[in-house]
């Protein structure tokens, strides 16, 4: 089986080092350099890994990681000169599951990457990928949506705002929150958004929808009811 590798490390030649060694394993690889591009190409393909470096221009990988965790169960390994153990414990509680510190081997990276694949795979198997609510099915490693039989075609902030929603299901959630969450704390866009966001998502999901609830004067939650 062919894996799919997402490599965020800002250093060109440390990136081509490691490159070459998963490519060595049969591994398809995307790389990008800094924490933007990183959170571009994740959308634009299904990755089984992301190796995550966290000294990084644009956008630092604790931001990274922390916006892939608010959608994805994807396995993160965090790579970093930083021995505290502070930055440790940030990277776990930002949901990394491996925190490796420079200098380190490539040939351990991979070796550490399959068990944590091998793990992974082992304690929540493919059906931890799938979220079904009625007739709305959510693909967490595909990023599709289905209702019924139907694909629907959610723009990638869609996407990632219905994620969001479900997994803080009953959960009464204000528009600040989700904007901060969703769109992230830079974002100067104002609260508008999320209404409109949600509009648009809800006219998508048809009579799934509804199990998008406003709550006056709060927000809104989700609530999922047979």
């Amino acid at each position: 089986m062919i894996r799919t590798i997402l490599l965020v490390e800002d250093d060109m030649l440390m990136r081509e080092f490691i490159t070459d060694y998963f490519k060595k394993e049969q591994w398809k690889v995307y790389e990008a350099e800094d924490g933007r591009q990183a959170l571009e190409m994740f959308e634009q393909a299904a990755m089984d890994l992301v190796v995550l470096d966290i000294m990084m221009p644009e956008i630092d990988g604790w931001t990274v990681c922390r916006r892939i965790r608010q959608k994805s169960d994807v396995p993160i390994i965090i790579i970093t000169a930083r021995t505290e153990d502070d930055d440790q414990v940030m990277g776990y509680e930002l949901g990394a599951d491996e925190y490796v510190t420079k200098p380190f081997s490539p040939r351990v990276l991979v070796a550490r990457a399959k068990a944590l694949l091998k793990r992974s795979e082992g304690s929540i198997g493919r059906e931890g990928d799938m979220m079904s609510y009625g007739e709305l099915a959510i693909n967490k490693r595909s990023h599709t949506v289905f209702v019924g039989e139907e694909s629907i075609n959610l723009s990638p902030k869609e996407y990632e705002l219905l994620l969001f929603l479900t997994k803080h299901e009953g959960a009464v959630l204000s528009r600040e929150y989700i904007l901060n969450a969703v769109w992230g704390l830079d974002y100067f866009g104002d609260l508008r958004t999320v209404d409109t966001h949600i509009k648009k998502l809800r006219a998508k999901l048809g009579n799934e929808g509804r199990y998008i609830r406003t709550v006056i004067r709060a927000g809104y939650k989700f609530e999922f009811e047979p």
